[in-house]
C-alpha cells in the first residue's frame, strides 16, 4: 500500500512539473513587443560617394536635405535605427499602411533646430513647421523610376500641407550637374542625391543611390578638450577626436564663441566635414560641424 502510494505521489509531481513547464515556456513565447526596436530587420538603403564615371541623364536628382531620416513604418515615425519618433497625431492621421522613406525636414541650414523639435518625448506646436519629404517606397518591387511614379501616387493620397516628395529631376551632363550643386550650395544647401533611374531597392550601401557634395564628413568622438591662445585664452582652442578606426586628430575650427565657452562633452560624437584623407588617413582641413543629436533632447 505504501508503495503505491508512493509511486501515485512520483507520477503526480512529474506530471506537475510537465505542467508548469510547459505553461512557462508559451508564457514566454507569447511576450508582446513594446518597442520599436523589437520588430524584424528594417530593410534600409544608403547611400555611396558620388563617382564621375557615370551617365549623368541616367541618374534622377534631387537636393540632398539636411534634416532627421525617419521611415513610416504603417503605424509609426521611426528613425533610421528604428526607434519611435513622438510625432504629433494630426501630423501623421491620413497616413496610409504603406512604408515610406522620407526625411523630417524644417529649411536649409537648420538641422540643430529640426533635430531639437522631431525628437523629443512628446510634440510641440513647432511640428507645424516640419515637412516630412518623401523620397522612395522601399517595400515596393519596382525600379526608382517606378517607385517614384507610386510615390506621387501615395503622397496624393494625403491630405497634409506638412507632406510633399522631394523634387526630383535630370540632368544631361557633368557640368551642368556641377554647376547645380555650385547654386545650390551658395544658397545654403548641403548637396545633391543621384538615383538610377532603373535601380531597385537594396538593403545596405547601394552604388545606385549616389551622394555629391562639396565636402565629405564623419563622424568622431571627442576624446579630450585643448586649451586656446590669444583671442581663445581661456576657451576651447581645438578637440582632440577619435575615428572608429582609432585614428586621431585635432578639430580647431568651425566653432562659434557659445560652442568655445561650452564644447561638446568629452565622449559625445560630433559630425565634421573635410576635403579628403591624408596619406595616413587623416581628414583635410577637418571643421566641426555639429554635435550629433540624441533621441529625446532636452529643450534649450
Amino acid at each position: 500500500m505504501d508503495t503505491t502510494i508512493s509511486r501515485l505521489a512520483l507520477v503526480i509531481s512529474h506530471l506537475a512539473f510537465v505542467i508548469f513547464f510547459t505553461v512557462s515556456v508559451f508564457s514566454s513565447e507569447k511576450q508582446p513587443n513594446t518597442t520599436a526596436n523589437a520588430t524584424n530587420h528594417l530593410k534600409q538603403q544608403l547611400a555611396t560617394s558620388y563617382h564621375n564615371d557615370i551617365v549623368v541623364k541616367h541618374y534622377w536628382i534631387s537636393e540632398k536635405l539636411d534634416g532627421i531620416r525617419a521611415r513610416w513604418n504603417g503605424s509609426a515615425l521611426v528613425t533610421r535605427n528604428n526607434n519611435v519618433i513622438h510625432s504629433p497625431t494630426w501630423f501623421t492621421k491620413d497616413f496610409p499602411s504603406q512604408v515610406i522613406d522620407g526625411e523630417l525636414w524644417l529649411a536649409r541650414d537648420s538641422f540643430e533646430k529640426t533635430a531639437s523639435i522631431v525628437l523629443r518625448d512628446a510634440p510641440t506646436d513647432d511640428w507645424k513647421n516640419i515637412k516630412f519629404m518623401l523620397f522612395d517606397l522601399p517595400e515596393h518591387s519596382g525600379t526608382f523610376t517606378q517607385r517614384l511614379t507610386a510615390l506621387y501616387a501615395v503622397a496624393d493620397t494625403i491630405a497634409s500641407p506638412n507632406v510633399k516628395v522631394i523634387p526630383q529631376f535630370k540632368l544631361d551632363t557633368h557640368q551642368q550637374l556641377t554647376d547645380k550643386l555650385d547654386f545650390l550650395v551658395a544658397n545654403g544647401a548641403e548637396g545633391l542625391m543621384l538615383h538610377h533611374q532603373k535601380a531597385y531597392y537594396e538593403d545596405g550601401r547601394s552604388n545606385s543611390l549616389l551622394k555629391l557634395k562639396k565636402h565629405q564628413d564623419a563622424e568622431a568622438t571627442v576624446i579630450a578638450h585643448l586649451p586656446g591662445k590669444g583671442k581663445y585664452q581661456g576657451l576651447l582652442g581645438s578637440m582632440l577626436v577619435e575615428l572608429d578606426s582609432g585614428i586621431q586628430f585635432k578639430i580647431g575650427s568651425g566653432f562659434s564663441d557659445i560652442q568655445r565657452q561650452n564644447p561638446p562633452p568629452v565622449d559625445s560624437v560630433i559630425t565634421f566635414k573635410y576635403y579628403g584623407l591624408t596619406a595616413k588617413g587623416i581628414p583635410r582641413f577637418a571643421s566641426f560641424l555639429r554635435v550629433k543629436p540624441a533621441m529625446n533632447p532636452q529643450s534649450q
